[in-house]
């Protein structure tokens, strides 16, 4: 690695230690069959399952250990997501678009005080942001 290289790499990690780092905040598995793809993941990986209607349900770890994700109908996203919880979405998007990325969608709410978008990353890849704002 050039010497160039290493210093934006510590430059970049300095500013990371400043404002706070990104979090993973779950992954989300598209499937065609809930049923199935809950027995799968709770025997296999050893998943408790909490369902959430017909279309959805979340994967949690039994001893709280790792993070949780959900499990929901295949739709416009036909593969696996990973979130990240983020300090600003709208921080974090500009950013990303900055870097070569791009906004997929508007800002959905999630409940009174937390929001969700997709990103596409300089590669092409999908993934969540999510943040929680303060309620109005």
């Amino acid at each position: 690695m050039k010497l160039s290289a290493l210093a934006d790499l510590d430059a970049t990690r300095a500013l990371w230690k400043r404002r706070g780092m990104a979090k993973v905040e779950h992954f989300e598995i598209p499937v065609d069959d809930i049923a199935r793809a809950q027995a799968f993941y709770t025997s296999v990986l050893g998943f408790d399952y909490e369902p959430w209607g017909d279309e959805m349900g979340m994967l949690r770890q039994p001893r709280s250990e790792g993070i949780n994700g959900d499990l929901h109908l295949r739709g416009a996203t036909p593969h696996p997501t990973v979130v990240f919880t983020v300090d600003r979405i709208e921080d974090t998007v500009a950013r990303a678009v900055a870097a070569g990325g791009e906004q997929v969608g508007d800002i959905q709410p999630l409940s009174e005080n937390s929001r969700w978008v997709y990103i596409k990353d300089s590669e092409g890849n999908l993934i969540g942001v999510f943040d929680e704002i303060a309620a109005a």
